[in-house]
């Protein structure tokens, strides 16, 4: 399930996403976005950082059909102040603080903080690993 839904700003250190919370996403319980969601959040704003360099090839054009997998390898830091309702747009923002690139793989540690207006939600630390899928 995609859970953004723009990418306002991105560099190579950076990135801020709009996420749209509607009433039937799966993450919502009792028309509340629970804490998994905002995690997913998370990582699928802060992958789009992590997962640049997989999308060119060696002559920096976009690759066709390219399939990649990720996940959080560990969650370091994570602090929940509040839940947002559906029908809200969050924010949510990651920092890159360190990485590492293969060919095949890249791992990163992010800074992530989730707003929904000028509140904070949700600040974490975490691991993700992203992998490009060989057919």
């Amino acid at each position: 399930m995609l859970m953004v839904d723009e990418i306002i700003e991105i560099t190579q250190k950076e990135v801020t996403t709009v996420f749209h919370i509607k009433k039937d996403n799966l993450f919502v319980q009792d028309g509340i976005f629970m804490e998994s969601g905002l995690i997913e959040n998370a990582a699928q704003t802060c992958s789009a950082i992590v997962a640049q360099p997989l999308f060119l090839d060696d002559k920096n054009f976009f690759k066709k059909d390219l399939k990649l997998i990720g996940f959080i390898s560990a969650i370091k830091k994570l602090n929940i102040i509040a839940l947002p309702e559906s029908n809200s747009d969050i924010t949510t923002k990651g920092i890159l603080l360190s990485r590492f690139d293969t060919e095949e793989f890249a791992i990163c540690t992010m800074k992530c903080t989730t707003f929904e207006k000028n509140k904070l939600l949700f600040e974490a630390e975490i691991n993700l690993f992203i992998q490009e899928v060989k057919s």
